[in-house]
């Protein structure tokens, strides 16, 4: 199987942490040319540290002026683009439907949908130069299924799919190969939050809520990070050349969120 990536030049946002951090390792150690951005100064620094030769920007990818400061680094630095994975997400509010603060709404979906879309269409005509590539946008189970007291997320998670698709019937021509990766419940520190809010939400404790959540898979387990990049990896590699349109469930079986 050829997953060779060698000299592939990669964007990938929110790349200093998580499951971005995982997959800055992951291209980077199979010799792609790797730029990222993060909000988190911090983060940043650390992950260019540790992964000599990748290189970094500051962006808010909900902002659109840093998007486009983003893709001006990102053409500068690496001189083209082949693969564009929008990583960049937030969890949102939890809560029922009319407690949900407006403002919080809207910064969900300003990152989780507007962010991919602003990066989208500056990646397109970079890869169309290139002869064509690949993007990947992070979906989540929550885009497969319902998600009670998660409403933000899961309609842009929802949304992710819906664009992916859409967006791969159009560029197919092109040679450009769209797909979405749809995690399950990925072991860290996120989710440890978005387990302590659903538990406080409906009068769990935190540890019932994590068992409750773990009992949702036919696995009985979370995913790790390093999963959803070896199928970022995949998608992006020759492996992957007739793979496009696709919503691809790394999840250990989810069958409900709850």
């Amino acid at each position: 199987m050829n997953t060779s990536i060698k000299g592939m030049r990669v964007l990938i946002t929110a790349g200093g942490a998580g499951i971005g951090r995982a997959m800055t390792d992951v291209f980077h150690k199979a010799g792609a040319r790797v730029h990222i951005c993060d909000v988190v100064q911090s983060s940043i620094d650390d992950t260019v540290k540790a992964f000599p030769g990748v290189t970094a920007s500051v962006a808010d990818v909900s902002s659109l002026l840093e998007v486009d400061q983003l893709f001006a680094d990102a053409k500068s630095i690496l001189g083209g683009l082949d693969c564009m994975i929008n990583n960049a997400g937030i969890a949102g509010p939890t809560g029922k439907v009319e407690d949900i603060d407006i403002k919080e709404w809207e910064r969900c979906i300003a990152v989780d949908v507007n962010g991919m879309f602003y990066c989208t269409r500056l990646a397109v005509p970079m890869l169309k130069s290139a002869g064509g590539g690949s993007i990947i946008n992070m979906s989540s189970s929550a885009g497969r299924l319902g998600f009670p007291y998660r409403t933000p997320y899961a309609a842009a998670k929802w949304g992710v799919v819906g664009f992916t698709k859409s967006l791969s019937m159009e560029v197919g021509a092109d040679k450009i190969r769209v797909n979405a990766i749809q995690p399950g419940i990925v072991e860290g520190e996120r989710q440890d939050k978005v387990i302590e809010k659903k538990a406080k939400a409906v009068g769990n404790s935190v540890e019932e809520q994590r068992k409750i959540t773990l009992e949702y898979t036919s696995m009985n387990e979370m995913v790790s990070p390093y999963d959803i990049a070896n199928m970022a990896l995949y998608l992006a590699s020759p492996a992957g050349a007739t793979i496009t349109g696709q919503a691809i469930s790394v999840c250990a079986g989810v069958e409900m969120l709850g």
